[in-house]
């Protein structure tokens, strides 16, 4: 007798739970309401419209065929597999399912008629399909007449589902044109209902190249739409902030002039001139909100510890976090060291101090004794506060979340023992830094809410990289270029992009790479460092390297930020075909900080696909960060470069920030006017395309 709980659990969902599992997925995809599904729009159409004999097939990279089932068995060499076999009048192909369910193989039963559609393969047996888009269909039954969409699925949803559920809400929908007639004809932009049906439904005679690469007028239409919602919604973040109360911090006063003074170097134009406009956004009584970025090596760190100073002198506190231990221990020396000779009291507060010294960096804190802060996320848990915070931080800002960098400046909010002009619920200032240039066109989408300072020269005596890309066959050549720059005093970095050995990549790992270095260097030191060593482990291993005891560093990316060694020279990068462009970039700047003749040598591991292959060349032919930014857009996209920016969102779904750059500049004319102008259009159009979401873009 079966089990109560075992016929429950094989027994089919009554409708009201299968329907309540299937809004569940749709959920997960983001998709609530009507007006969500309309715009869930596909991602390529199927052109189902032909059916191929199963003979032309097999000369085809894709194509449909229908045929009858003659054969179908579950097989369990070398795995478990449905095999369908159907033909037709010219000959015979096998589908594979290597993942199916027990009604499939019921469903394909012997003698049923099949309209299957995928790539074709040529294995033993003849022409396959593996995993094929198929389904039952009666003899004579006819074709569609028009372009078959495919949309963007999650687990458990059916195209067909999709469909059904997509064809169901354009029935209910409102169609309302949310963008004014005037707008509309001034850019020549299709009216929006017909262009969303054009794109689930597209007609015989559309054409198809304009809808495969997106220049039709009716992806125009919905890319603006989307760019003008994500506009809209940034300047009016931008004006909400304007409208909140900060702190003025108008003191530029002993400790700014010292520290200013004291400086072993003088400030370049760029940095002066990117200081004097967060000096007077500093002054104001609405919170800066302002990113600073700069190539590697231009000199952020000393711009935000001259905005530190003034936030200290007009008797404030300032908080700095970084994303990494090593990046917060580099700014904290560096930064203490120029801070602490004119009388300045840092605290330095990580997740790896003991319980005592937490517990009295905490306390400095609060109290208010500790006017500088420095570290990492443990600057954001519930036990820290601060007195009178009065400007925050915030280093390679793209690594961290949106509720990480809401959870510091909302640190703010309490103000103790001032006067009536610095009362609570105000907002500090904040500073975000970023040593990945960021390009025009996605400073205008992404970044619009900002206020942008760009240090766009480096400090002189910088020398400049010379870049190799270099086989992995000669790596024997490297180790003895390795060796000789060691015996002439000079140090070097070894970057891994892996810890532990992964079969799937076969990559040389970094300890492997520690061990082999050691062997073939024995009259120099060989130094690891790596994500998983303990915090202490790491920085002990660091300030070995720094003081020039170490002549050789093999590391993970863990280097890839703040690092600063002038002694460093030479940089070799393994398996550099696996990084980003980005990355790269980052790393071969922690070489080039001395007087010596800096290098950096790319290895790689071929054969190299073209991506690789423009990364790497990429890296050879340009030392510029923000032409290797334009270009690392082109490849990834702005992933990259947003990080955790807008976690919770998705990224555009639509536009493409490099052939659309001309509809983002036409978003953000229209943006502009329609908020001056019209708000009931603005609320109308962001309901539609941001809804709930809109909340993740006011960081």
């Amino acid at each position: 007798m079966a089990k109560p709980a075992k016929a429950a659990s094989s027994a089919p969902l009554p409708p009201r739970t299968r329907a309540e599992n299937n809004a569940n997925k749709l959920v997960k995809l983001g998709l609530r309401t009507d007006m969500d599904l309309v715009l869930h729009l596909p991602t390529r159409y199927e052109d189902e419209t032909q059916v191929f004999s199963i003979q032309q097939a097999a000369a085809m990279p894709n194509a449909q065929v229908e045929g009858v089932v003659t054969a179908c068995e579950v097989q369990y060499r070398p795995r478990r597999q449905l095999v369908v076999t159907i033909a037709d009048d010219s000959s015979q192909l096998t589908m594979r399912f290597l993942n199916f369910y027990g009604s499939q193989a019921k469903q394909l039963a012997e003698g049923t008629r099949v309209r299957a559609r995928g790539e074709v393969r040529h294995g033993f047996f003849g022409a396959e399909m593996v995993h094929p888009n198929y389904k039952v269909v009666l003899e004579g039954a006819p074709l569609p007449t028009a372009l078959t969409p495919v949309y963007p699925s999650g687990e458990g949803l059916s195209q067909a589902f999709l469909r059904k559920a997509i064809a169901d809400a354009m029935a209910r929908a409102v169609w309302h044109d949310t963008l004014p007639e005037t707008l509309r004809a001034s850019l020549k932009l299709a009216a929006f209902e017909p262009a969303v049906r054009l794109l689930h439904n597209p007609p015989a005679d559309v054409d198809e190249g304009a809808l495969e690469d997106r220049s039709h007028p009716a992806w125009v239409r919905m890319k603006f739409d989307e760019l003008l919602a994500q506009q809209l919604s940034l300047k009016r973040a931008q004006a909400a902030r304007r409208a909140k109360v900060a702190n003025p911090l108008a003191q530029i006063g002993a400790l700014s002039q010292k520290f200013l003074q004291g400086l072993p170097f003088s400030l370049t134009g760029a940095q002066q001139r990117v200081l004097a406009e967060i000096r007077a956004d500093l002054r104001a009584v609405h919170p800066m909100q302002r990113l600073l970025q700069g190539d590697v090596g231009s000199g952020k760190t000393v711009v935000a510890a001259l905005a530190a100073a003034q936030a200290i002198d007009s008797g404030f506190q300032a908080a700095l976090m970084a994303p990494t231990e090593i990046l917060a221990d580099q700014h904290f020396r560096k930064i203490a060291a120029w801070m602490e000779p004119l009388g300045v009291k840092v605290a330095w507060l990580t997740g790896s101090l003991k319980k005592k010294e937490k517990a009295e960096a905490q306390a400095r804190i609060e109290s208010g004794e500790a006017q500088l802060v420095i570290g990492t996320h443990a600057l954001i848990q519930e036990a820290v506060q601060f007195a009178r915070l009065g400007l925050v931080i915030v280093d390679e800002q793209h690594r961290f979340g949106v509720g990480q960098r809401l959870a510091l400046r909302n640190k703010g909010n309490k103000v103790v023992g001032l006067d009536a002009l610095h009362t609570r619920g105000t907002v500090p200032h904040q500073l975000m830094m970023s040593a990945t240039p960021i390009p025009r066109t996605l400073a205008m989408t992404y970044y619009a809410d900002l206020e942008v300072s760009v240090i766009d020269e480096l400090p002189p005596g910088r020398t400049p990289i010379l870049t190799r890309v270099i086989d992995q066959e000669r790596r024997d050549e490297v180790i003895a270029r390795v060796h000789a720059a060691a015996l002439e005093g000079r140090q070097v970095y070894w970057v891994c992009p892996l810890i532990e050995e992964s079969e799937a990549l076969q990559l040389q790992t970094a300890t492997d790479t520690h061990a082999t270095l050691a062997a073939a260097l024995p009259d120099l030191r060989v130094g690891l460092v790596h994500g998983r060593l303990k915090p202490a482990e790491k920085q002990q291993v660091m300030d070995a390297f720094a003081r020039g005891d170490t002549h050789v560093l093999v590391a993970t990316t863990v280097i890839e930020v703040g690092v600063d060694v002038p002694n460093a020279s030479l940089m070799v990068i393994e398996h550099a075909e696996r990084f980003g462009l980005s990355q790269l970039h980052q790393l071969r700047g922690r070489v080039g900080r001395g007087a010596a003749a800096s290098a950096c040598l790319l290895l790689y591991q071929g054969p190299l696909g073209p991506t690789a292959k423009q990364r790497l060349h990429t890296m050879r032919e340009y030392t510029d960060g923000f032409e290797i930014a334009r270009i690392d857009l082109q490849i990834r996209g702005p992933g990259e470069f947003l990080g955790a920016r807008q976690s919770g969102q998705a990224m555009l779904r639509f536009a493409d920030l490099e052939t659309d750059q001309w509809l983002v500049e036409r978003a953000r004319d229209a943006a502009q006017t329609l908020l001056r102008t019209d708000p009931a259009t603005v609320e109308a159009h962001l309901a539609r395309w941001l809804g709930v979401r809109e909340d993740y873009l006011k960081v």
